[in-house]
């Protein structure tokens, strides 16, 4: 008896040892956005559900995604700003899978007709579940992980949050842009905890915002992982900020015509700390010059296949990433 419990417990000890993971699925919505957390108490939270027509394209490739990672319902859907690659899709996707809460920044601060319809939409998907508007330095009832408000409706968390606080050297010789007036500026971002390890994604704030963050104070803090801001465009992603976060990993959200301008992406590859860039797409204004190598691009076309990168964290901050075009998969240690 004692035998055939030792071997019960040695069969059993790999799987208790088994850590549990945060897995974040970075979804191609063709230079959109659609990311989907899944904590280990199997609770979702999407962020944004890339564009509206093309025959469900978008929405059809986030379900694929959820299916894939056992999710029958998102329990929580972050509309970052309200802009057609971003909020486009939402009735799409509402028809083919239920959402419990809608999180938002509040009112569309921008108008004209397309605004309106795009509001108009957005509030009949609401309708089907829960609003919660929140603020910097709100959290999301996520259960299985943190999720904290960096950034909302035109506005940043007062403080630093743990982890930040530091005097950053490099904004010494910062630059601004020209104010951004569009929703952009208002994207709501969030900064994901799970145990040592942190994610961070912005939407698509814009320059002088980004600045806010990270001048003169770096308020977030070092991140193991973090979503380029507005898709890799150069008009977001300033230095003073990205290599203040000290990514170990980044991905891109471009589109083979859309973000990954040469000078964003070289921002991010100069980036102290960097262990790999990966990409959604090939982005034709790069070249072979300022594109990951092959094996970190999840689609290689103009127009993608829905392909994937899935980021699965551990509590150490160890992460392993994978590219669901070609199966490649690479490992980080804790540090």
């Amino acid at each position: 008896m004692a035998k055939t419990a030792l071997l019960i417990l040695a069969l059993l000890t790999p799987l208790l040892a088994a850590e549990k993971t945060l897995d974040m699925y970075f979804i191609d919505v063709e230079g959109g956005q659609a990311t989907l957390v899944v904590t280990p108490d199997k609770q979702s939270l999407l962020v944004d559900t890339g564009w509206p027509g093309f025959e469900d394209r978008d929405a059809d490739r986030i379900v694929r995604v959820a299916k894939k990672a056992g999710v029958k319902k998102l329990d929580f859907l972050v509309i970052t700003h309200y802009h057609r690659d971003h909020v486009g899709g939402i009735m799409q996707l509402v028809k083919k899978m239920p959402v419990g809460t809608f999180v938002d920044h509040g009112p569309n601060r921008e108008s004209g007709a397309a605004a309106d319809q795009l509001m108009e939409t957005y509030s009949k998907a609401t309708a089907t579940g829960q609003r919660l508007q929140v603020k910097p330095g709100d959290r999301i009832p996520l259960k299985g992980a943190e999720v904290l408000v960096l950034t909302a409706d035109g506005n940043r968390v007062g403080q630093a949050v743990p982890g930040g606080g530091q005097a950053n050297s490099l904004c010494a010789n910062a630059t601004k842009k020209g104010d951004d007036p569009t929703e952009n500026a208002r994207s709501v971002g969030t900064l994901f905890t799970f145990g040592k390890f942190k994610f961070v994604d912005l939407g698509d704030l814009t320059w002088n915002k980004e600045l806010e963050l990270a001048c003169p104070e770096n308020l977030i803090g070092p991140v193991d992982l973090y979503l380029t801001t507005h898709h890799g465009m150069d008009i977001s992603g300033p230095a003073e900020l990205v290599h203040a976060l000290r990514p170990r990993v980044v991905v891109m959200n471009n589109g083979s015509r859309k973000g990954g301008s040469p000078a964003a992406w070289k921002v991010v590859k100069a980036s102290p700390g960097l262990e790999d860039l990966w990409q959604l797409h090939f982005a034709n204004a790069g070249g072979q010059e300022s594109n990951a190598p092959n094996a970190f691009l999840a689609d290689l076309n103009d127009t993608g296949e829905g392909n994937y990168i899935k980021v699965s964290a551990t509590k150490t901050g160890a992460m392993t990433v994978y590219n669901s075009r070609n199966k490649y998969t690479k490992a980080y240690a804790a540090k």
